[in-house]
């Protein structure tokens, strides 16, 4: 049985799933700007809520430190840059792919 965790690297601006500790998938994101920076720790995915409207593409995924999540765009050339307001955007279809393997309380560690 797969035990999937979530790796960010904000200063590389990728997200990693793991399968215990092995990298499955490496997906390009955007990540907060100067003044609204992703916050660093370990967090868990508490919700998903697919077709958010806004500017949260297809699904957004909450992540336990409240109004934080991993979501995907309706702006695809802002991934690669720090842009969000701390939110990890994603290209659509990577985040719909990532939602297949993460369920709710799958673990995320975000780092610098």
């Amino acid at each position: 049985m797969p035990q999937y965790r979530i790796i960010v690297d904000l200063s590389d601006f990728q997200l990693f799933l793991l399968d215990v500790n092995r990298v499955v998938r490496a997906f390009p994101i955007a990540v907060g700007k100067m003044l609204t920076k992703t916050p660093t720790g370990e967090y868990y995915i508490i919700n998903k809520q697919p077709n958010p409207g806004g500017p949260f593409g297809v699904l957004w995924m909450g992540l336990s430190k409240p109004h934080y999540g991993i979501h995907g765009t309706n702006d695809p050339s802002s991934i690669g840059k720090s842009v969000s307001h701390g939110c990890i955007r994603m290209y659509n279809e990577d985040v719909l792919q990532l939602s297949e393997y993460a369920p709710i309380h799958t673990r995320v560690t975000i780092r610098s």
